[in-house]
């Protein structure tokens, strides 16, 4: 394998670490309504488990407001009962075949808390981050002991595989000081 296959592999692993905790982000409340926040609930629908987002269309008509529709009138009860069942803290409101949740104000206590969550899950995210940084190094160094690429190549791929390290490291702290700007504002 080529430093500049290593590298490219290196960085889709990096992509996919960033997207994830992007997505992990998406899913904590911040007072203000999003389909993200809900689209993952698990519902039991004829027995099966089921995504939310699978069996329902999701709005947020209002910025407090989430409205969920399920394609299959039967269904409401059992969304609305695992939104229930959430740890979201949230109370929805059934409404015929629709399904309404109001999303309430956050106290400053949880405001904390989510803080707390955010800065934690961007922790992990830099961790893993780094750890694909060390196997790509591990890698590169195994290529050059097997002779496949020179000491000029490996070291010049290192200085590359830590010039993305600091970027996407950067990345994380980009969306983590943007989501703590978000919980924090009343």
């Amino acid at each position: 394998m080529t430093a500049d296959e290593i590298l490219e592999e290196m960085e889709l692993k990096m992509m996919k670490s960033l997207e994830v905790v992007e997505h992990e982000f998406a899913t904590i409340r911040t007072g203000r309504a999003s389909p993200a926040l809900v689209e993952n609930i698990m519902v039991d629908y004829y027995g099966t488990q089921t995504r939310l987002r699978q069996i329902a269309g999701i709005s947020t008509p209002e910025a407090r407001l989430i409205v969920i529709q399920g394609w299959d009138p039967a269904a409401t009860d059992a969304i609305e009962k695992a939104l229930l069942k959430s740890k979201l803290g949230i109370t929805p409101v059934k409404d015929g075949r629709i399904v309404r949740v109001p999303i309430p104000e956050l106290s400053e206590e949880r405001r904390k808390e989510l803080d707390k969550l955010v800065k934690h899950m961007a922790e992990e995210g830099r961790v893993a981050i780094r750890n694909i940084r060390r196997d790509a190094n591990d890698h590169i160094k195994k290529e050059q002991k097997g002779g496949k690429i020179t000491e000029d190549e490996m070291v010049h791929a290192e200085k590359q595989v830590q010039e993305k390290t600091d970027e996407y490291i950067r990345d994380i702290d980009k969306l983590l000081a943007r989501k703590e700007k978000e919980i924090m504002e009343v």
